[in-house]
């Protein structure tokens, strides 16, 4: 497997930006505009040693999502790839009405059970212009919460293919076969979401006659599967 200290070197001008405040720039864009604030749901997981180590998910009310994830490179460098897309509306309704049920993150969403194995320091936030709350937690009994996590950590997993096969694209073409392979073996188990928020990404490689017909055509049928809704919530 390629290394990711060796991909963020190579790819910086490619694929970083700076890190921003989703939620915040939101709302200022917002004030200054003389407009109502939107609401934004946000996700976002930290976990050491994980790859990528941190990464966060923020939806509007309106469906329009960015999102960022920061890679270390060597000398303890981080980078931050960003990406912006639209979700389904079914997607969008589930995460707001998840989001009133779960009271906006406003009470203890943390289960408080401390034996549970440690899976990452998540956080909810909700913010529009009436509330900005912000809740962490490991593990939450919650059921709306519950199911928030299971569809942002699986759209996150979709995100975070479109980052790899970006840089193989560009730079290491001989691995997309087996990148999406395996992403379409996820996509088929519905362990994926949105899958059309990376379909420019899979756009660019069925265009390039550069690939091998054999990919392309994988990166065909990832398209047809995400706008078919055929993997995903």
């Amino acid at each position: 497997m390629f290394s990711m200290q060796a991909m963020c070197r190579r790819a910086v001008g490619a694929l970083t930006l700076v890190v921003i405040g989703m939620c915040g720039l939101a709302v200022s864009q917002a004030a200054s505009s003389g407009a109502a604030p939107s609401a934004v749901v946000t996700f976002t997981l930290d976990f050491p040693d994980s790859e990528p180590a941190h990464y966060s998910i923020a939806v509007d009310a309106n469906g329009h999502a960015t999102y960022e994830c920061t890679v270390k490179v060597e000398g303890s460098e981080e980078q931050t790839y960003r990406w912006e897309f639209d979700v389904t509306p079914g997607n969008r309704e589930r995460m707001f009405e998840w989001t009133k049920e779960a009271k906006y993150f406003s009470g203890k969403i943390d289960s408080g059970n401390r034996k549970l194995a440690f899976t990452g320091e998540k956080a909810l936030s909700y913010h529009d212009g009436q509330r900005s709350v912000t809740a962490q937690y490991n593990y939450s009994s919650l059921e709306p919460v519950r199911q928030l996590t299971a569809l942002f950590q699986s759209m996150a997993g979709t995100l975070d293919y479109g980052r790899r096969l970006t840089y193989f694209h560009r730079y290491q073409k001989l691995a997309l076969d087996d990148e999406l392979k395996r992403m379409e073996a996820q996509a088929k188990e519905n362990e994926l979401s949105e899958i059309q928020g990376v379909a420019p990404v899979l756009q660019g490689i069925v265009e390039d006659s550069s690939v091998i017909n054999v990919v392309r055509a994988r990166a065909k049928e990832l398209i047809q599967m995400g706008s078919g809704g055929a993997a995903g919530h």
